[in-house]
């Protein structure tokens, strides 16, 4: 009787060592798979370190969107799906990463573990961190009242807690479908403790593009930002065809894997830096090699020149009140008036015995001369006088005459014409064409 209370006793303490080292293995931050210790493949990608963040410090990560990111250092890259678990896809996906060792963060959608929670477990087994991505995937969060953001959040955590058998199992990580953010659903996630993730870029794979797309926009993304987070998907064939090529380029080209958990009581967060959490960080000397330098000048004496007084400036005044000059007492209702500025008071005007005269120029000096105009020679034509016995027609003959006309006497456009007393006026008979004058 006693060897059998004994051996019961033995027992349960067995059990409770074994109870306690199992909660204490799910409290502590897995172990990274390294490469060396991935087993069949020593050449493996492997899990260089596992990052603690704590949500609530930083509720908002992903370049993307937000202005900070997760605390990466060079060539450290965090891989992220969405939209799972879709079994045929999904399950291929976590055979690509554990032949790495390679552990990664699923945002699951809240209806696809309803259908599928052994998929959601398998995630969980693997030693995947496991978020959310809402119940059912709307693309309409920008527009959502935040009852409705609230609800779709709720119903998407308590879905994929039902599939795993415990909220404590899921990240407080959320990532808002098509990556549509509003101010009410961020307030409200990290009102409840739930960070919310972006990404830093896009590998495109839920657009219909070939694996080789997929790859080549990954790595170039990637390559061209140093570190971040790497946003795929789950259940899209072509991510399952292009990943372990993405995986193996990664090795050759220097990335490493992090792997990304919550901070718990029993789990501290990793010490950090505020500057790590930028992808590019602004630091002093960026600042001073953008902003010029101030020139130092070196002179030559340091003496100072003697600066005007009052009397300099010419005021005609006798006294420069003081500011503050003691305040009468006015009567009631009366309105102080302001001072009398200090300034010149006005003068006299000049006088004539005072003023300045300076020479006024001549009338000639301002005369145009007419312009003077030659006397010249005009012809013209008188008849003749017919003899008393001539009854036969005669041509008349003309005795032409020399007249004298001034530049006075000549006509001018528009005026009335004037004929001088020596001219006489006969018959308008022409009988030959009249020479032109000579102007």
């Amino acid at each position: 009787m006693m060897a059998s209370e004994l051996f019961r006793r033995r027992a349960r303490t067995r059990s409770l060592l074994g109870i306690a080292c199992v909660i204490a293995a799910l409290a502590l931050p897995a172990a990274p798979a390294l490469a060396a210790d991935c087993p069949g493949n020593p050449g493996a990608l492997g899990t260089s370190r596992t990052l603690v963040v704590d949500p609530r410090e930083h509720p908002r990560i992903g370049t993307m969107q937000y202005a900070e990111t997760l605390p990466l250092r060079d060539h450290e890259v965090v891989l992220t799906f969405d939209d799972g678990p879709l079994p045929r896809y999904s399950n291929a996906v976590l055979e690509i990463l554990a032949r790495e060792c390679v552990q990664a963060t699923f945002f699951v959608v809240g209806r696809m573990a309803k259908a599928y929670p052994e998929g959601v477990r398998r995630m969980r087994d693997a030693g995947h961190t496991i978020g959310t991505h809402s119940q059912n995937h709307p693309l309409s969060f920008n527009r959502m009242t935040a009852e409705q953001a609230k609800q779709e959040v709720d119903d998407g955590i308590a879905s994929v807690a039902a599939a795993l058998g415990s909220r404590a199992a899921i990240a407080p990580f959320f990532r808002i479908p098509g990556l549509l953010r509003a101010e009410a659903v961020e307030s409200y996630l990290g009102s409840q403790g739930i960070q919310t993730w972006s990404a830093d870029f896009p590998a495109d794979d839920w657009r219909h593009i070939s694996p080789e797309a997929v790859y080549s926009l990954a790595l170039s993304r990637l390559q061209a930002k140093g570190r971040g987070v790497l946003l795929l998907h789950d259940i899209q064939p072509r991510t399952v065809a292009a990943l372990p090529h993405i995986l193996h380029e990664l090795k050759a080209r220097g990335f490493r894997i992090v792997h990304v958990v919550p901070a718990t009581p029993d789990r501290p967060k990793t010490p950090t830096e505020p500057s790590q959490w930028r992808l590019h960080p602004v630091t002093e000397q960026v600042a001073i090699s953008h902003w010029p330098k101030v020139p130092r000048f070196s002179y030559a004496s340091a003496e100072m020149l003697p600066g005007p007084s009052i009397a300099d400036l010419g005021l005609d005044i006798g006294r420069v009140p003081e500011p503050f000059d003691g305040l009468r007492h006015l009567a009631r209702g009366q309105v102080p008036l302001p001072k009398p500025a200090p300034w010149p008071r006005q003068r006299s005007a000049e006088t004539s015995t005072n003023l300045i005269t300076f020479p006024i120029p001549a009338a000639s000096l301002f005369s145009i001369p007419e312009k003077s105009q030659p006397e010249f020679r005009a012809m013209t034509r008188q008849p003749g006088k017919r003899a008393a016995h001539d009854t036969a027609p005669q041509t008349a003959q003309t005795e032409p005459r020399a007249i004298e006309i001034s530049a006075a006497a000549r006509p001018i456009s528009g005026s009335a014409a004037i004929a001088p007393a020596t001219l006489q006026r006969g018959p308008i008979t022409v009988t030959a064409r009249p020479r032109p004058l000579n102007h």
